[in-house]
């Protein structure tokens, strides 16, 4: 049986509910909190379109409130069919202001044994590079966590498949986006023959044991094939087996002052690249390798390796190269790696279209 995530409406407590239930009792304060059936919710949050679990969706609602880490907001629900009898829009995207989006997501899997201790310091960490260095207004920066009151917020997979929606929409020419993503990821079985090495990967959402993975071939065709001329996405996957998880037709492999491209792309399999924009993607590692958690960075704190070195790195060296960027995160990595871990970590590049890697400036 398939089930979701929803809040306590007393202590605010995560409940892992069946898709069907209409209210539960909280284990924990012992309040009773009741919820809109999922044809009732899905009609509030996504309007006309009557699949809820249809991979193509192509609007978002309208009212999204957008915060700072930590700090979203979000009606606490009674037992009196709250949402219900006063609905309010759950996905409202905020209005772009400097025509720059980002999507930070963070999944700890809390109270498993694969959970996980640094991926919302990594969405906070992003959040205040992206925010408080680099310009990106607040209001156009969502974060999904599991800290998040509101229950949209939250990471599951039908509500990182909205947010990746949109940031995506509207996009224009001048737009910057910027996908950070923090947790699990994983590999399956390509069905559909468009990988050289007969794998999907994945990133894995709060409820993938029971929902699923979300693979690279829906994430490329959500947030990447959409992009025009003149505008850009930047990725940073900080993941397991993460290498080619946007599905771009390009990897780059450096060493030291050279570096090659190599083309992923197979002739009979669907086109992978964007509508005339640029799409790159940093991942903490290749497509068979795992990646690693620290604390060097902070002193206490444990954040990814992976998203450690890419902050350092732009950090400590304002115009730097793609080029640069990559070989400061290489040489980053392994002053932050754990004494007691034997994982090999090489972050990697990736691209819809080949270039200079040496010339070209990385501006977000």
């Amino acid at each position: 049986m398939t089930s979701r995530v929803e809040r306590c409406g007393g202590c605010g407590r995560q409940l892992w509910l069946p898709r069907q239930a209409v209210a539960a009792r909280c284990h924990a304060c012992r309040s009773v909190t009741s919820f809109p059936s999922s044809s009732q919710r899905w009609a509030q949050v996504y309007g006309s379109v009557s699949q809820p679990h249809h991979n193509v969706v192509t609007t978002v609602p309208s009212n999204y409130v957008a915060a700072g880490p930590g700090n979203g907001k979000y009606p606490r629900q009674g037992c009196n069919n709250y949402y219900i009898d006063q609905p309010r829009p759950a996905w409202a995207p905020p209005p772009v202001y400097g025509r720059k989006k980002a999507l930070l997501c963070g999944v700890t899997y809390n109270d498993t044994n694969y959970m996980l201790t640094g991926s919302i310091n990594d969405v906070k960490s992003m959040w205040f590079l992206l925010v408080r260095m680099l310009g990106f207004p607040s209001d156009c920066v969502v974060i999904l966590t599991e800290e998040e009151k509101n229950p949209y917020r939250i990471p599951t997979k039908q509500n990182i498949r909205t947010a990746m929606r949109w940031l995506a929409q509207d996009c224009q020419p001048g737009d910057s986006l910027v996908f950070h993503y923090s947790g699990h990821g994983s590999r399956q079985k390509d069905y559909n023959k468009d990988e050289l090495d007969g794998f999907d990967e994945t990133i894995c959402p709060l409820d993938h044991e029971t929902e699923g993975p979300i693979i690279d071939d829906e994430i490329n065709a959500t947030i990447v094939r959409p992009l025009p001329r003149g505008a850009k996405l930047h990725a940073i996957i900080d993941s397991c087996y993460s290498g080619t998880v946007l599905d771009l037709p390009f990897v780059c492999k450096i060493n030291g002052e050279e570096y090659k491209w190599e083309d992923q792309r197979i002739p009979t399999a669907c086109y992978k690249g964007t509508s005339g924009g640029i799409a790159l993607s940093f991942s903490a590692c290749s497509d068979n390798q795992t990646s690693a958690s620290t604390s060097a960075f902070s002193g206490k704190d444990v954040t990814g390796v992976m998203t450690s070195s890419f902050i350092q790195a732009v950090k400590n060296e304002p115009c730097l190269t793609y080029g640069r960027l990559l070989a400061a995160m290489g040489d980053a990595i392994p002053s932050l790696m754990p004494n007691d871990t034997d994982v090999i970590q090489e972050p990697q590049m990736s691209a819809s279209e080949t270039f200079d890697i040496f010339t070209k400036q990385f501006i977000l």
